[in-house]
């Protein structure tokens, strides 16, 4: 328990005292964190809304594959992205192996199929006759839309909030993808695993201390914001 305490105290000192190498790493796991759940929610999104509320041969097997994907392997995202980006892969010449932008590919492969699955959730537990007003009182089919969106926005925005952590908190395609090249490609979760096997417990525990920080802001951004609706 000594040897935690000690931890934990010199990590604190470290993100008290503006460790460049913390904040070095926490700007550009936000940055990578950001940038992968806008474009992970810009697919995922309108995906999920379209297998939500349209009725069409397969809807049943998507729905499927969409679950199936929320647990799938993360290590494995990794090693297909590694073959797509690598010299001999399809993506090759783009030249993006080892770099943020790498990671920020897998983590849009994982998180979108987390945005579409619980898109198409929110969107089915909406009672369709929402849809169906807005369409008899002469809405477009995109205000219509619009409209169980609006009915939605609570469960959609956790969808957000969700793909967001799944992407904060991922390690496995980021250590394959981007190489944990320190000062260009190292995450806060590449970095922890780093720390911790090179014996620097000290900054594992500083990193550790400001992803609990992050995930617990964006938690508690949800609750204020479904707070908000209930009133």
């Amino acid at each position: 328990m000594d040897f935690f305490a000690d931890g934990l105290r010199r990590g604190v000192e470290l993100i008290l005292g503006g460790d460049a190498e913390v904040f070095d790493i926490t700007l550009l796991s936000i940055r990578v964190a950001l940038i992968s759940t806008v474009l992970a929610c810009g697919v995922g999104v309108p995906a999920g809304f379209m297998v939500g509320t349209t009725r069409f041969w397969g809807r049943r097997a998507a729905i499927t594959v969409l679950n199936t994907m929320l647990a799938f392997p993360t290590v494995v995202v990794g090693v297909i992205v590694w073959g797509l980006l690598a010299r001999r892969g399809l993506f090759g010449s783009a030249e993006l192996l080892y770099t943020w932008w790498a990671i920020v590919i897998a983590e849009v492969v994982l998180a979108a199929p987390i945005a579409a699955a619980l898109t198409a959730a929110a969107v089915q537990g909406i009672d369709p006759r929402v849809r169906r007003t807005a369409l008899t009182l002469g809405a477009s089919p995109l205000r219509a839309h619009l409209a169980v969106a609006r009915a939605a926005r609570f469960a959609l925005f956790a969808a957000v909030v969700v793909a967001f952590g799944r992407v904060l908190a991922e390690v496995g395609a980021a250590m394959i993808v981007g190489g944990n090249i320190r000062h260009y490609s190292r995450t806060l979760t590449t970095a922890v695993a780093l720390a911790t096997s090179q014996g620097d417990f000290a900054l594992a525990m500083a990193l550790g201390l400001v992803l609990l920080a992050l995930a617990l802001t964006v938690n508690v951004l949800l609750q204020l914001f479904q707070g908000r609706g209930d009133a």
